[in-house]
């Protein structure tokens, strides 16, 4: 197959190339360029995706895979520029597209938030899941069966430069006492990219039309679950977990910025809690989480550490210290 990638070079794009790669494929990447251009194996186009799209006329792929797209206009100058000759058409979502789910186990027919407007031009936290769905749309109203729509929930694994994960993995991987925001009941689900990757390739192999959402483990899942899973893989002897109040780390100017992964108060919390059920019928595997755990953090420590937004040690420790005197 001829595959094209919009994106490529970061984390989940990074790992569809690798998949794709690895069986095959003529793979194309589009992407902005940079110091680091992994996969010489693929044919490498430089241009902005808002305003380069031309170098696309004339080309012809079986497969594009939009790892990339954020705003509607983006998935409208796709189509207008290759049309059908982009192929299976599979676009990125996100859980983040539901409105409060009613139960655990929710499938991708539930209820979702209204589509933003075509002028929306911004990324909040506000105006993301909105965004999303107007992608859906012009992705469905443009490449009509040729689409196909994944929704993940948080994507973790190698590369992943956003540290929400990861930084779980490392922190507890210190061992000592460990802030633990919030309800430990609270749900959460999450994907290793690598097998997204995998079974986004086999979806465009197999042309497969629909949504799914690409998520792990099945609820009920919990963050108290997920972090003693990452203790039971890589805490130190004597690492302890302390459960701080949601409220009293509201109150201190915490939220889920420098907690990652916390929901905070936020009702859409419910939405880590949707079943993989369509996609693992159509092939989605998920790895057991631990083998994804101990993945992180042997790449943690092998790769350049991004930014990090999340707490650093000195002021969890200056929480734990006021939450234990209060």
């Amino acid at each position: 197959m001829r595959i094209l990638v919009l994106g490529g070079t970061r984390f989940v794009g990074r790992h569809v190339v690798e998949v794709a790669l690895a069986r095959g494929h003529d793979v194309v990447l589009l992407h902005r360029g940079g110091k680091e251009e992994p996969f010489p194996d693929a044919e490498h186009l430089h241009a902005d995706r808002d305003t380069g799209l031309d170098v696309l006329a004339g080309r012809v792929f079986d497969a594009t895979i939009d790892v990339s797209a954020y705003f509607p206009r983006q998935v409208q100058q796709v189509a207008d520029v290759l049309g059908d000759a982009a192929g299976r058409y599979v676009v990125i979502s996100s859980t983040s597209v539901y409105s409060q789910p009613d139960a655990p186990g929710f499938d991708e027919s539930s209820p979702i938030v209204a589509a933003a407007s075509y002028d929306v031009d911004e990324i909040t936290d506000t105006t993301y899941g909105p965004l999303k769905v107007a992608v859906e749309e012009a992705a469905r109203a443009r490449f009509g069966d040729r689409a196909t729509v994944v929704r993940p929930t948080y994507v973790i694994g190698p590369w992943d430069y956003t540290d929400r994960f990861t930084y779980w993995v490392r922190r507890i991987g210190e061992g000592g006492e460990v802030l633990a925001p919030g309800d430990a009941g609270d749900p959460i689900q999450v994907i290793d990219a690598r097998d997204m990757a995998t079974w986004i390739v086999g979806l465009a192999e197999r042309d497969v039309a629909g949504t799914f959402h690409a998520v792990s483990p099945e609820p009920p899942f919990t963050f108290g679950d997920m972090l003693r899973e990452i203790v039971a893989e890589v805490a130190p002897d004597g690492t302890t977990l302390t459960w701080v109040d949601r409220r009293w780390l509201l109150d201190q100017g915490e939220d889920g910025g420098t907690i990652p992964l916390w929901g905070e108060d936020d009702p859409w919390i419910s939405a880590n809690a949707a079943s993989a059920g369509a996609a693992r019928a159509t092939g989605l595997d998920p790895r057991p989480l631990r083998s994804s755990i101990r993945d992180v953090l042997d790449h943690d420590v092998v790769s350049p550490r991004p930014p990090s937004p999340a707490i650093g040690r000195e002021r969890e420790q200056q929480l734990l210290a006021a939450w234990h005197a209060r």
